[in-house]
């Protein structure tokens, strides 16, 4: 049997050590890790916030455990500013750092947008939950962007059968697009609220509240017509080589949600990372 191998000859190197079971672990690392990063958006600024991350490995059959201390030494020497490509380093760096084949991060953060009302043009700030998850797997690497986008959604049926009003709902919108290209979080976020029955504002004054609610009334959508609506948009972006998308809307009138999901690879396979809200 092998022996742990000491640093100086002194303490010994458990992880390394063989296993003798030989089976292979999928993923091993840490989890709901929090960091400080920072965000550049689309207008040039600069959001200080905070991100929780998972990170995993692949582990061979042959070795006991990872080495859990590398993934946390990973974080601290990294760069603050995340980008896309700062972000892929990581998932690269960690497969290296960890002398493993497979590596799988990811990486959830707050993400603000300054929105102005409708109609009275007040600014107030509106958060979406973003999540870049990278992986390295088989010497191919790929970085999904998954972004929850809050809108409001209201039922064409109830409006066709009622003599007056229509109930309606918050809607949570989620999208996860395997990209080719760089792209903009605003610009999924800017896909999604297009074609909701109305988006969402932070802060409305009443001329605003009464642009919303007819601009939710003229403008039904069935859970259905949301992820159709987005695939549209989707299908059209050539930067975008797969994708899911999902809305679950929280009905106002039934104790249980609505819910749909349209999945599509461009290049003919499923998508491959299995990112989803359920996930």
């Amino acid at each position: 049997m092998n022996k742990p191998v000491g640093i100086a000859g002194t303490i010994p190197d458990t992880q390394s050590t063989e296993d003798l079971r030989r089976i292979s672990i999928d993923r091993v690392g840490i989890k709901d890790i929090r960091h400080p990063v920072v965000v550049r958006d689309r207008s040039g600024r600069e959001q200080h916030t905070v991100a929780k991350f998972n990170m995993y490995v692949g582990l061979p059959h042959k070795f006991k455990g990872t080495h859990m201390s590398r993934f946390v030494e990973i974080l601290n020497e990294h760069e603050y500013e995340i980008s896309v490509e700062s972000f892929m380093r990581m998932v690269n760096e960690t497969a290296g750092r960890l002398d493993a084949r497979d590596s799988h991060v990811e990486m959830t953060f707050p993400y603000f947008i300054q929105k102005a009302a409708p109609v009275s043009g007040v600014k107030s700030l509106m958060d979406y939950d973003v999540t870049f998850v990278g992986e390295v797997k088989s010497g191919r690497s790929e970085i999904w962007v998954k972004v929850v986008v809050p809108i409001t959604s209201l039922c064409p049926c109830s409006k066709s059968i009622s003599d007056y009003g229509a109930h309606n709902q918050r809607s949570h919108v989620t999208v996860s697009v395997l990209i080719r290209r760089f792209l903009w979080i605003e610009e999924i976020i800017d896909m999604v609220e297009r074609i909701a029955s109305c988006e969402l504002y932070g802060l409305l004054k009443r001329p605003d509240e009464k642009f919303v609610t007819e601009r939710a009334y003229d403008n039904p959508k069935f859970v259905e017509d949301i992820v159709r609506d987005v695939a549209v948009q989707l299908n059209g972006d050539h930067r975008i080589a797969a994708y899911v998308v999902e809305s679950e809307n929280f009905e106002s009138i039934h104790n249980h949600s609505a819910y749909a999901m349209i999945t599509r690879d461009k290049d003919g396979e499923s998508p491959r990372s299995g990112v989803s809200a359920r996930g």
